[in-house]
């Protein structure tokens, strides 16, 4: 910064008031475009709390990044994404500035390091971490400036998100726009610590509880924080008092509060404030004022003109940037060499990290014990020796933050592979993976990707109980947005990851806890492996046995079986990826075989193996001589007791024994 204090000569008075009444009268004809419906969904306005984007957003670097809330409007245009572009985003028109995807609450602008809003409470914090993390691993010297209400606070994502940046000393600014009420429920309702600045400063955070109705105040502050992170690096916490003075959104009644409590603090509103204070001194004058809402009225103006002008989105691109359109050329894959050497599912894994961390410096391994420790499954021992601890990044057990993190750093050029130590714990990070990376590209309108890795152990058999036995890689499967991979081989553990790593959109590796001690040959030039096809493991005439992951060896094994015992050749299809499916191959299968089993690992009732089972129902279902069969884990918690667990999951026996029936079946 070149000065610590605002110097408050005519053009930056006249530059701050104009910047907020700018924000105010904008609002003012959202609401009004709302009453007309041409605004849709939820609207939340930030009337009231002008001061605080007004004081702190101009001051940012053009390379610094803003991650705002659902209430984004006034950032979005305090950081020069232009009021046109805004309003047709609000509108839903193609010209808006994240094409219509993302509405009122999810503005985007990559050309104004502008990250969006966030519709959950909380959740733009952990991407901050992130973004920061590949500032201060870059060496940028960028900052980010995170804004979010105090309702945010009793969410984990805010701990977690402070308690990262605090212990990594991240060059983020958080800003809490302290309004008094958390949608309806009042502040001292629901914390039993009501001085949100006291919160951060016990996580050792420089924190400052400011005016956040006195623009002056609100950038003397952020000037002073701003000052401390370019000589310090580390974090710096403003607590912005505020008020809005309109409802929580456009659907609430306010039945809350009282009209006596808003007009008081109507009052003593920012802008009142500082435009009678500027009257008085003399600063600025009536006149000038009447000429900037002139200024102003005619920007709005011509933003509604630009978003009544603007087009719907073609129907025809509706699926556009779920995923990216620019996908990477698959690997080649040599022909082996006849020298192969044995190695472990484990060992294969860890020189896949090894190999990726060698090879580019932007990756690096970040999850809870992958350091010291050497991982929960011992996949990253010794790495950090080797490494460092920038790069194999010890975590503290929070899921949703560091996750959160692994995004915001991907988005910012890094390729994180983050370690969920097992598929259960994920789900603490669901929100981070579904409503973040999994619909940040789309959302944006191709303005972001998210190249993560996140891999994690899944499946049952080591007798570990119903928390941590579940196979869920089905679930994950089933929200667009994301690839999901489930290396089954040696082979494939050692040559998906780097494939996987030069993926622009996010990649979950599901990782079956009986594999990490399997011993495989590996060829000696094994390297990368295209994730888009499944494999055929074993070929036969007579039925498709359709799996992947931790049921391909038993599904091997029952081929065999059939074969031998019963006269019966079966394919064995290994799936490796389980979004998107290659039903190609699946498809060719079956009609050369005429039958199918589907063998799959997570519960009968909405599976992977019922999707399948319905895509060849209605591609194939003319090719088939049998019903459609499937083998999958009872409907069933999975039990502790050795017997009950495998019982619970499928097995060879079982697999055989539907494939035999469906035999039976005469076409």
């Amino acid at each position: 910064m070149d000065q610590i204090k605002p110097r408050l000569d005519h053009a930056h008075v006249r530059a701050l008031l104009k910047e907020m009444l700018r924000i105010r009268r904008f609002e003012d004809k959202c609401a009004e475009l709302y009453t007309q419906e041409k605004i849709r969904g939820f609207l939340h306005l930030y009337d009231g709390e002008e001061a605080i984007a007004s004081g702190i957003i101009p001051l940012l670097q053009e390379a610094d990044r803003v991650v705002a809330t659902y209430r984004e409007h006034g950032h979005a245009l305090a950081r020069g994404v232009p009021m046109g572009a805004v309003l047709a985003e609000m509108y839903g028109k193609a010209e808006g500035c994240a094409g219509g995807r993302g509405g009122s609450m999810h503005l985007f602008s990559d050309t104004h390091n502008f990250y969006g809003g966030n519709a959950i409470v909380g959740g733009g914090l952990p991407l901050a971490i992130g973004l920061g993390l590949a500032d201060q691993m870059e060496k940028t010297g960028n900052v980010t400036a995170c804004f979010f209400g105090e309702g945010a606070v009793a969410e984990g994502e805010f701990h977690e998100s402070l308690n990262l940046a605090a212990l990594w000393k991240l060059p983020v600014l958080f800003v809490c726009e302290n309004n008094g009420y958390a949608m309806g429920t009042a502040l001292d309702l629901t914390e039993s610590q009501t001085d949100i600045s006291a919160k951060a400063a016990s996580y050792g955070i420089a924190s400052t509880s400011v005016d956040g109705m006195d623009v002056v105040a609100v950038e003397a502050a952020a000037r002073k924080a701003l000052s401390a992170i370019a000589e310090s690096g580390a974090p710096q916490f403003l607590e912005c008092k505020t008020y809005r003075f309109r409802a929580h959104s456009m659907f609430d009644a306010q039945l809350y509060r009282s009209r006596d409590e808003v007009a008081e603090w109507r009052e003593k509103g920012p802008i009142v404030r500082f435009q009678t204070w500027l009257e008085e001194t003399g600063l600025l004058h009536s006149p000038e004022v009447n000429e900037i809402k002139a200024e102003i009225d005619a920007e709005i103006d011509e933003a509604v003109a630009f978003a009544e002008a603007a087009k719907d989105e073609p129907v025809e691109t509706l699926t556009h940037y779920v995923m990216s359109p620019e996908r990477p050329t698959p690997p080649t894959v040599p022909a082996p060499s006849g020298e192969t050497r044995t190695l472990t599912y484990r060992e294969a894994m860890r020189e896949a990290i090894d190999e990726a961390m060698t090879k580019d410096p932007r990756v690096f391994l970040m999850g809870e014990d992958v350091g010291h420790y050497g991982g929960c499954y011992a996949v990253s021992m010794g790495l950090l020796d080797k490494y460092g601890p920038d790069r194999i990044r010890d975590t503290p057990l929070s899921e949703s933050g560091f996750t959160g993190a692994g995004i915001g750093s991907a988005i910012a050029g890094m390729r994180p592979i983050v370690e969920l130590m097992t598929v259960n714990f994920s789900l603490l990070a669901l929100d981070q993976i579904m409503n973040t990376a999994a619909t940040l590209r789309h959302m944006s309108n191709n303005q972001f990707g998210v190249p993560l890795v996140i891999r994690m152990a899944t499946g049952a058999g080591k007798q570990l109980a119903a928390q941590h036995s579940h196979s869920l890689e089905g679930w994950y499967a089933h929200i667009p947005g994301l690839r999901v991979l489930t290396p089954a081989t040696v082979e494939d553990a050692r040559g998906m990851l780097w494939t996987a790593l030069q993926d622009p959109d996010p990649v979950l590796i599901f990782e079956n806890v009986m594999l990490y001690n399997t011993k495989g040959d590996l060829a000696e030039n094994a390297g990368p492996v295209d994730i888009d096809r499944a494999a055929l493991r074993h070929t036969g005439t007579d039925v498709s046995l359709i799996t992947y992951g931790g049921s391909l060896a038993k599904t091997i094994e029952a081929a065999k079986r059939l074969e031998g015992e019963h006269n019966i050749s079966a394919d064995v299809i290994d799936l490796r990826s389980l979004r998107p499916l290659d039903m190609e191959t699946i498809l060719a299968s079956v009609t050369k075989t005429r039958r199918a089993v589907i063998i799959d690992e997570g519960w009968r009732s909405g599976s992977l193996a019922a999707e399948i089972g319905m895509r060849l129902a209605e591609e194939a279902f003319f090719e088939l001589d049998a019903p459609l069969a499937r083998v999958c884990s009872e409907e069933v918690p999975i039990p502790y007791p050795r017997h009950l667990e495998q019982a619970a999951i499928p097995q060879t026996d079982k697999i055989v024994a539907v494939a035999r029936q469906l035999m039976d079946q005469k076409p």
